[in-house]
């Protein structure tokens, strides 16, 4: 019969793996940034985009002339 021990994984192996990994992080990364591109794309064409706040307020009236 054949041994009960563990085989160990070559390193060639494991490196493979890593890069296996590694692209498939890079492309989830990619994925999430096309997905945040095309929400902020749809927010500003339904004009729910955050506009920068530059300290006045716009609830108050004008000065009178």
């Amino acid at each position: 019969m054949g041994s009960s021990s563990k085989r160990r994984q070559t390193m060639a192996k494991m490196t493979r793996e890593r890069a296996l990994q590694e692209k498939r992080e890079r492309k989830q990364q990619k994925k999430d940034e096309k997905k945040e591109m095309a929400a902020a794309e749809r927010a500003g064409e339904n004009g729910d985009a955050v506009q920068p706040d530059d300290g006045e307020d716009e609830s108050a009236s004008p000065p009178p002339e």
